[in-house]
This record gives C-alpha cells, structure tokens and sequence, in this order.
C-alpha cells in the first residue's frame, strides 16, 4: 500500500519544473499481478468513480504512440496492444521486459494499473522532466519518501541496456524485483502523494472510491466517466455549461437546466460537435435565458418602474374625461 494524503491535487509534484514534454512516448501498463492482498480479485477491474481501475490508467496516458498492456486481454475504454511474459505472473521485471519489447519511442511510460489518481498532468510533468534534463528516468515517490518505479518515465534505451545485462548468460528475469533494474539507472525523483497512491488492499479501494466523492472531486470525476461510458472524447468548458443551467434554472423554470443542456449538445453535435460547437451553442443559449430573464423581471415590475408607466400616470385630457 502508498501511504495516501488528502491534500492536493493529483500531477502536482514538485521541482523539476515541466518542460516542453517528448514528442511522442510510448506506455507500458503492468496489470497482471496476482492481487493477493485484495483475496485474487481482478484488480485492473476494479471500479472507482465508476470506471475500472485500468481504464483510468489508460485515460492518464492516452496521448501515448502505443500503449502496451502486459496481462490477459480483456475489454478496455481505447485499444491497447496485449503483451504476456513467460510463464504469467513471472514478476513486474518480466513483464516490464515483455512489454517493452512491443515499443519503439525514445522515452517510454512505465505505469501499473492500480493507479486511481493519475491524471495527465503527471504524465507531462514526467515526460517533460526526463526530457528536459539527461537522467535515464523520473518517477514519482509517495508520502514516506518511497520510490514509485511503477509510475515513471524512462529512456527505453536505458531500460533495455539493463534488461540485456540482468539477462547476460541466459539469466531469467522470473521472479526479480524491478529494483534490480533500478538500482541502476540515473533518476529524478518527483514527489507526488495523490498521484502515486496506489490500491493493493481493501482499505485502499474504499480510501480511492471515497475520495472521488469529495465535494472538490466530484464533479470532475463524473464528467470523466460520462464521457469514458458514452465514448466520448471532448474537452469542453463545464464552467459555461453550469452557467447556462444555471441561467435556465433560474431565469426560466428548474426543470430547464438538464434540458436546455441537452438541446446545446445536440445541437452541438449537428454542428459537428467541435468544443467550439459547443461553446456557440452555450454562447446562444445564455443570451436566450437572459433575455427570457429580463421580460420575466419586466412583467413583475411595479407599474411605475416600467417604461410604459409613464404613459399610464398621464391625466386623460379628452373633453369628456
């Protein structure tokens, strides 16, 4: 288990500063452990906020050329290359090995797939750090100050020159530790609670799932699972689209908000649904609750404050008044 803080912001980190990150990287994800700890469950399944552990991995470091999977094939949120060591459960040195040979960038994403918090800050702060300077790798460390090699970046160079030396001789990789690999590489050291808490227990599943429920988290959380579960891959301003519920709930009706909402996404998606799509959609439907807003307050204005009233006060000055 990681130990695991409350506080901040998952990708925070500190020093070094990102950089520019790599132009391309590929991911390598560890996701066939035994799970011992958690009784044999499928671990990569697990849910928290909604979405399978793995798939919220796999969310982290989209951007990534190929990502390779090392365990059985199953159903994930994006595709995925399978890759298995030999014999299965042969230890995370194995399948790094295994993985890693499915991978031709320059820099390559180390992760196991029990990671809740990752998110894809921390994967650029990563990427960008390693590239900006000349260490073999960079990874995270947790709140004891404990090295995190599963939630890294390396040069695939490095990682393959160690892996030849571990296995000069014929040597098998079954069973090692990855420290072995480790211990001798070059590497920064980035500080990250919430982005290296991973979940070997019970206790750490029922830690993850409660906090994606803080009122800081929610939100935000159930965006990313909307989207993961409708196959949606769209960046929008959910500021402006509370706005406009917002505006609707309040200017019109409540039962307005989810509505006119909806009635902006698909009006959105028939104009392409672009986040400028939808940004114009908002933009036209915000000015529609504002004027329905202003005839609203206009209609239950006292007579002397609207602008007819005048015309109202004038004496009759007909002759038979």
């Amino acid at each position: 288990m990681t130990a695991y803080e409350p506080t901040g912001e998952p990708g925070a980190g500190t020093s070094p500063a990102p950089g520019p990150a790599s132009a391309g990287y590929d991911a390598v994800v560890l996701a066939g452990g035994a799970a011992r700890r958690l009784g044999g469950a499928d671990k990569p399944g697990l849910r928290v906020g909604g979405r399978a552990l793995l798939d919220r991995v796999l969310a982290a470091c989209a951007g990534a050329r190929t990502t390779v999977v090392v365990a059985g094939p199953r159903p994930t949120a994006r595709p995925v290359t399978w890759a298995r060591e030999e014999p299965p459960g042969g230890g995370p040195l194995a399948a790094l090995a295994a993985g890693l040979r499915h991978t031709s960038a320059e820099h390559v994403l180390v992760l196991s797939a029990d990671l809740p918090f990752l998110a894809g800050p921390t994967v650029e702060h990563l990427l960008s750090a390693l590239t900006a300077g000349d260490a073999d790798g960079v990874l995270l460390t947790d709140a004891d100050g404990r090295d995190q090699p599963l939630v890294a970046a390396y040069r695939a160079q490095a990682l393959r020159r160690e892996l030849a030396a571990l296995t000069a001789g014929g040597a098998d990789l079954t069973g090692l530790p990855l420290r072995r690999l480790t211990g001798a590489l070059r590497l920064i050291r980035v500080p990250d609670a919430v982005a290296s808490f991973d979940c070997d227990t019970w206790d750490d599943i029922a830690t993850a799932r409660a906090r994606i429920r803080e009122h800081g988290h929610v939100l935000d959380e159930w965006i990313s699972a909307a989207k993961d579960e409708l196959g949606i891959d769209l960046d929008v301003d959910t500021g402006l689209l509370l706005d406009l519920a917002r505006d609707a709930a309040h200017g019109v009706a409540r039962p307005a908000a989810p509505l006119t909402t909806f009635l902006v996404g698909y009006a959105a998606g028939r104009a392409g649904g672009s986040p400028e799509a939808v940004a114009e959609a908002v933009r036209r439907a915000t000015a529609l609750a504002e004027r329905w807003s202003e005839e609203a307050a206009s209609a239950s204005a006292p007579a002397a404050g609207r602008p007819d009233a005048a015309a109202d006060a004038t004496p009759d000055a007909r002759p038979d008044a």
